[in-house]
């Protein structure tokens, strides 16, 4: 069972850099329990002065990639420089058990054991868009306990990614050479979200197809609209597993930053993406809400079952819920 500290202890410890402390707020604030949401707003209101001060980066790729590779390895160069490092690394929750399988940490068992580093695995519990439900929250507490770099790992390559782009400053995506069309499956979209792409397994005989892969990129990265941040959007080659081109890769997201920063994009950003977490908890609770209702609760699971039988529109179906749901609140 978890010891419960009291909201000062949270507070001191997360301010102190405590990592056992801080592993405790987040697991506060993963927390489907009233009493806990309650807690998690207490102390993240605490500490929020402190927060705000890391660079956040989200990171994905193709399937294959080397994604947990590509964390470790250029986790372990930032902490070589200096820098206090917090992985987020999101596990796909399972549909069928709702259980995750959280073994990012064994995949990066020598940035586990860095003390400038903290790994957090988080199952995803079936929230959409490859990030955790409480991904923002956490991400404020290692800010607050210390911690210079924020790298968010996600799930993996699709529509939703948007959200990972929403939440971060910088947004890598690392990608493949030598495996056919260098342009197959990967969604233009993503593509134009990237700030930067990255080549990965550049190593071996694969060091020219890696060459060969920036270059299309490259090519095709002409074809697409201006960024908003003012940044053109770089290609490289890197190797995770020889830890090679990760100076070069952190060169290129500070100069990113600097230059954000001195058109206004960086702030423009983080303020945008303030008022799109307020909204985006005001739509969760009202769903909480809404199926935590004692009522809709007794009459959903009726409804349910005459719009599988095709006894009734489901537009209409919902149309009577959200009645009762109006009138009830």
């Amino acid at each position: 069972m978890r010891q419960r500290l009291s909201i000062e202890d949270y507070i001191a410890g997360i301010r102190a850099g405590d990592r056992i402390v801080l592993s405790q707020a987040i697991t506060v604030t993963e927390s489907r329990l009233p009493a806990d949401k309650e807690l998690a707003s207490a102390i993240l209101k605490a500490v929020l002065a402190q927060s705000g001060n890391a660079f956040r980066i989200g990171i994905t790729g193709v399937p294959g990639v080397g994604k947990s590779t590509f964390i470790e390895s250029f986790g372990t160069y930032l902490t070589s420089i200096g820098k206090r490092v917090a992985v987020l690394a999101v596990d796909p929750s399972s549909q069928k058990s709702r259980g995750s399988i959280l073994g990012d940490k064994t995949a990066m068992e020598k940035l586990s054991h860095n003390p400038k580093a903290y790994i957090r695995p988080s199952a995803t519990g079936l929230f959409l868009g490859g990030i955790a439900k409480s991904t923002r929250e956490i991400m404020l507490l290692c800010e607050a306990a210390g911690y210079d770099v924020i790298l968010i790992e996600t799930v993996g390559v699709g529509q939703s990614e948007t959200l990972v782009k929403g939440i971060t400053d910088f947004f890598l995506l690392l990608m493949l050479a030598g495996a056919g069309d260098e342009l197959q499956g990967i969604k233009k979209g993503i593509m134009e979200m990237a700030d930067a792409i990255a080549v990965n397994k550049a190593d071996g005989d694969n060091v020219q197809a890696a060459a060969m892969a920036v270059s299309t990129y490259q090519s095709a990265l002409h074809l697409f609209p201006k960024s908003e941040s003012g940044c053109a959007t770089e290609v490289l080659s890197c190797s995770a597993l020889e830890e090679k081109g990760m100076e070069q890769i952190w060169n290129l997201i500070q100069a990113f930053e600097k230059t954000t920063k001195e058109n206004g994009y960086f702030d423009q950003n983080r303020q945008k993406q303030n008022l799109n977490w307020m909204h985006d908890r005001i739509r969760q609770s009202l769903e909480d809400r809404f199926y935590g209702n004692p009522e809709i609760v007794m009459k959903l699971k009726s409804l349910e079952r005459d719009v599988r039988d095709g006894k009734e529109l489901p537009d209409l179906a919902a149309e009577d819920l959200l009645r009762i749901f109006i009138q009830k609140n």
